[in-house]
């Protein structure tokens, strides 16, 4: 039997990074160096609250111009107190045959449910650096010394984050300074969609990268065994910390409000790029098969979208906003198929 709780607790704890990459190709943007004084910026810039439209959409047009997808953009973090409301995908949702969703990779685990809840122990151990190593035992002195200025300003005395891995221990940190500035990475838009969906009933395509795990023990006990070179993910989350807040808030603003314009001349927002790498590069990450996953579930998206673009008259999709835009993203692959890319704000 296959236990969905157990894949959901995999999939959460050892490959909880976001598998949104960076475009290959695309420059990295500099990050600014922090300040001298304690590495963190504090300058306040007042998030939105209550309701608010969010971004237009982008139209991609079939070159008959029969056939549409409404692409909405998504983005993390977005402001913790806002509603999201918009009327414009609400009508389009409820016009589409189809609903395409955003591509993710996840683990497909096949045990038994007895079998799995004696799994769970060492699950949950996997998060933490073998050997009973603690933090300060396997990061730098210098980018310790990091860690406990930000750990005292956004976490506090908590011991527990101290035997995690470096990964793990700043995705921690890195939700904690989220919720501190009134950002929240994990706030959802699909629920204001999926009401939609139930009351009109398109045809919801799910498009996926399953890795299928017939038996986790072996996999759980040699990944706690294994150190992972995550010193760059932990050196430079805690650089995302201390100085791209205000950035954030910025984004956040700008994709509630439905300021494309502003949405273009900001930085990307954070692709954890090297957090996802410190796990699908390692030896065992390889040999499952996250190493090609995003580029595989990236064609099955492309093939999705024109599938759709071919029999519907109206289509709608979600896409984070770094896959969407630039050079090498979605929107300039579809143009680069003879499809017509419409943005919100022409």
């Amino acid at each position: 039997m296959r236990n969905t709780m157990l894949v959901m607790a995999v999939a959460a704890v050892l490959w909880s990074v976001p598998l949104h990459a960076q475009q290959a190709g695309q420059a990295p943007v500099p990050v600014p160096a922090a300040p001298a004084s304690d590495g963190i910026r504090t300058e306040a810039a007042v998030v939105v609250e209550g309701e608010q439209p969010g971004p237009g959409l982008w139209l991609v047009r079939s070159p008959d111009a029969r056939h549409e997808l409404y692409i909405l953009g998504t983005l993390s973090p977005l402001p913790a107190k806002m509603q999201w409301q918009s009327r414009q995908v609400e009508q389009v949702v409820a016009g589409a045959q189809e609903v395409i969703r955003s591509p993710y990779v996840t683990l497909d685990v096949k045990t038994g449910w007895f079998k799995g809840l004696l799994l769970l122990p060492k699950l949950l151990g996997a998060r933490n650096n073998p050997d009973g190593k603690r933090l300060q035992d396997v990061v730098a002195p210098a980018s310790y010394a990091r860690w406990l200025t930000l750990k005292g300003r956004y976490i506090g005395s908590d011991g527990g984050v101290e035997k995690m891995r470096p990964l793990f221990a700043v995705q921690e940190l890195y939700g904690k300074a989220m919720k501190k500035n009134d950002l929240d990475s994990g706030k959802s838009i699909w629920p204001v969609i999926e009401k939609v969906i139930e009351t009109h009933h398109p045809v919801v395509t799910v498009v996926k990268e399953e890795i299928p795990i017939t038996d986790p023990k072996p996999l759980l006990v040699e990944w706690s065994k294994t150190t992972l070179d995550d010193s760059l993910c932990f050196d430079n989350t805690m650089t995302r910390i201390e100085t791209d807040i205000d950035a954030m808030r910025a984004r956040a603003n700008a994709w509630a409000t439905g300021d494309i314009a502003g949405l273009r001349t900001l930085p990307p927002a954070y692709q954890w790029e090297a957090c996802r790498a410190a796990m699908t590069e390692v030896g065992i990450g390889k040999r499952v098969g996250f190493g090609d996953a995003q580029s595989r579930v990236q064609a099955k998206w492309m093939a999705a979208a024109e599938t759709a673009l071919g029999k519907n008259a109206v289509t709608f999709a979600m896409l984070p906003l770094n896959d969407l835009l630039g050079q090498h993203g979605y929107l300039a692959k579809l143009q680069q198929k003879g499809y017509t890319v419409i943005a919100p704000d022409e």
